[in-house]
Parts: C-alpha cells; structure tokens; sequence
C-alpha cells in the first residue's frame, strides 16, 4: 500500500492535538507509550531469560560434563580400561575418572553439609571454569596435600587457603563401643569462584586416591563415575549410543538433559509464560490504537465528508487513518527497541547502580544461583518481537479506518 503526499499531510495533522481533540490524542500518546514500554520490557525478560539459562547451561556443564557412566551400587571398577575404550571416541573431549559423596564440614564458624568429589588433578584443571577462577597451588593436590574448596564455603567456614578443613563421613566406624564418626582434617590448597553459587558454597575437590581411602569404597580401587565432556552438547544422542555399545554391561550412560531435565524444563515453561505475560501489554496498547483511531474517525466524521465531496476517495480516506494508527504502532516500536536494547546491554551495570542507591541487594547470589544478572540478546527474538508488535499495530488500524472510509458524506453534513 503507497501513501501519497496528501495522505501523510493530513494523517500528521491530525495526529498533532489541538485544544478540542487534545483528549484524542492523549490516548495516542498513551497508546505509544504502551506499546515502547512492552516492547522494552518483552526484549529485556527474553534477554535476561535467556542470559539464565546460557550462564546455568555453561556452570552445570562447564563442572559435570555432558555424559556419564555410573558404575552399579555407585561402584565403577577397573574405570582407566573404560575410559581408555570410549576416549577415542569423536567429540569426546575429556574423560576423567570422579568419586562422588556427601560429608559434613566443619571450621571455625559453622558447620553444614558438602559434596566431595574425587579427581585428578590434570582433570580437575581441565575444566576451563575452574581453571580461569583458581586460586591456589595445584601441585600440592596433585601430591595429596589438601582439597580444593568452594570460595563461599570457605568464607562461611572461616576458613582460608593453608587452614585445615575437618569432615565427617557419613558412615561411622563400628567399635567395640558403637559406632563412633569418623573425622579427618584436610589442609585447603586452594579455593574456586566459578560465579554459581551451589557450587561455590558446597562444593570440595579431593585427590582421586585421597577420597577412596576416605570414603572406604568396597572396591579399594573404584569411582562412583566417569565425567566425559563433549566439544559439542548437541553431540550427546549420537555419541551415547557409542559409549553404552562399547561399555556393555560395566555400567549406565546417563546425561546431562536427564540429569537436569527438571530444572532446564522449568526455565524454558518460565520463559514462555513470561513471553505470553508480556504480549499482553502489547496487545492492550494495541486496543488503545484503536479506541483512539475510533474516536479520531467520530470526531473528523464533518472533515471526512468534505474531503469525500472535494473528490477524496473511500480508498485515501482509509489509507490517512491507517498511517495515523501505524505510526503510533511504528513509533512506540522503535522506542521499545531502543530503550530495550540499551537496558539488555547495561543490565548489570544498572543492577549495580540501583544496589549502589538502595543500599540492598537486588540479585542474591542465595536466591538466584548466579553471582552476576546475565541477559543475552538474541536479535533473532527481538525481530520476532518487532515483527508482532508492528502486525497488532496495523491491525489494530484496520476497523476504524474501513469505518471511515465507509462514512457517508451526505449523513454526516445533514445535520451541520
């Protein structure tokens, strides 16, 4: 549809208010100012949304790899063959050997429940989230001198790099006198920060031999599982099939998707009903276009009838209301994009700002698992996003401009 010069001119003059419309086009402006706003607000819950999940997805694999082979009663025996059998696998990456068990620590200050996990330390490293955030000497666990700790659980513990850590295993050792716990103190070499915190405040590296003697597995040289990452998450159907044919009856292949399916399930359900939640406003600004555009239409009804007896036709005479209501819906779109895109981009400096002038904390580490509020943008979203706000909004047009084009002139000037 082309808009002609005349067209334009007089859709602009009567979007400008003058005193008697001026109610008329307060509700244009209001109806601008809806669709910004939820535009804005659509791009930036997608944004952070998906920022969510990028950071969790990233933190969750980046410290437990992709797939995994669990040995049967949580006892993976001669676990170097097997990993030696699935290693050259493609788009394996890393297989590192892992024991896995729950201890209560104590410190200085508190004391409260852990997971430990046993490793090597070349695997313990080649993580690249822990290794970008150690702090430490690595060649003392290496030569099980101590365990690495979670840098929130340290600071709850009271307790720093060189101070001994205590644990308590959960099974007793039976004497003649009962069943009494058994404890062992562990210096700490080194502390991690990989910015989730139920894994900073919870989480204990061991030496791989260090933790099969601590924890007496039945089998004296045995893992709970084997941690494989992948250099692709989306390899995991294909390579698992491989890896549960070469390991047979020796254990199960579990990943990552079963493993957290519950919690990456719940993002996604979040994330949709955050999108629908948020179209709303749209779609209210939208109705706004056309109670606006209705009143416009009641209110020209005399200026549409002298238009159509000058020679205007019923097709210009739709063509000047539809470029009044769409340039409402075009503008307000604009102005969401622009202050959405601006917000998204700078969300945690505006985060840190606003904690900076209210004194309290907006995103807790305790509440939120992440340290930072992530927010990705993906522009592909934000099309889809401008792509349905510009579509309500020239919907929104159609009704009162076919009204108005449909008005008959001689009805309209009788009475005038």
């Amino acid at each position: 549809m082309i808009f002609g010069a005349f067209e334009r001119m007089v859709a602009m003059r009567y979007l400008r208010a003058r005193r008697q419309e001026g109610f008329i086009s307060v509700i244009a402006g209001f109806s601008l100012l809806g669709i910004g706003l939820g535009v804005a607000t659509l791009i930036i819950v997608m944004a952070v949304m998906n920022g969510f999940r990028a950071e969790l997805l990233g933190r969750i694999l980046g410290l437990n790899g992709h797939l995994g082979v669990y040995g049967y009663a949580n006892q993976l025996t001669d676990y170097d063959r097997l990993a030696d059998s699935i290693r050259n696998i493609d788009g394996i990456v890393h297989v590192s050997p892992t024991l896995e068990g729950q201890v209560m620590v104590t410190g200085r200050n508190h004391a409260q429940g852990a997971l430990v996990r046993g490793v090597r330390g070349a695997d313990l490293l080649s993580r690249d989230v822990i290794a970008k955030n150690f702090n430490g000497d690595i060649n003392a666990f290496n030569n099980n001198e101590g365990v690495v700790v979670g840098s929130r659980l340290a600071t709850k513990l009271g307790l720093g790099i060189g101070d001994v850590l205590t644990m308590i295993a959960p099974k007793g050792q039976v004497t003649a006198f009962g069943t009494v716990p058994r404890m062992r103190g562990y210096p700490i070499v080194g502390t991690f920060n990989v910015g989730m915190y139920e894994y900073d405040s919870s989480y204990i590296f061991m030496p791989l031999e260090e933790s099969q003697v601590f924890f007496q597995t039945k089998e004296k040289d045995a893992v709970t599982h084997l941690e494989v990452v992948l250099s692709n998450p989306d390899l995991v159907p294909k390579v698992r099939a491989q890896m549960a044919e070469r390991i047979g009856d020796a254990g199960s292949v579990y990943d990552w998707q079963q493993a957290n399916s519950s919690f990456f399930n719940a993002v996604q359900v979040e994330r949709n009903v955050m999108f629908l939640i948020l179209t709303l406003i749209i779609l209210v600004a939208a109705f706004n276009i056309i109670s606006s555009l209705i009143m416009l239409v009641k209110d020209k009804g005399r200026d549409i009838a002298i238009l159509r007896t000058m020679g205007a036709t019923q097709g210009m005479i739709q063509r000047i209301f539809l470029l009044s209501g769409a340039s409402v819906g075009v503008t307000g779109t604009i102005l969401g994009v622009v202050l959405g895109l601006s917000f998204a981009l700078n969300i945690e400096s505006i985060r840190q700002l606003l904690q900076s002038l209210t004194g309290t904390d907006l995103f807790s580490a305790e509440i939120y698992f992440l340290s930072k509020l992530p927010a990705k943008v993906d522009f592909g979203e934000v099309v889809q996003v401008v792509l349905m706000a510009l579509g309500l909004s020239f919907a929104a047009t159609i009704y009162p401009s076919w009204r108005a084009a449909k008005l008959d002139p001689v009805e309209a000037l009788r009475y005038e």
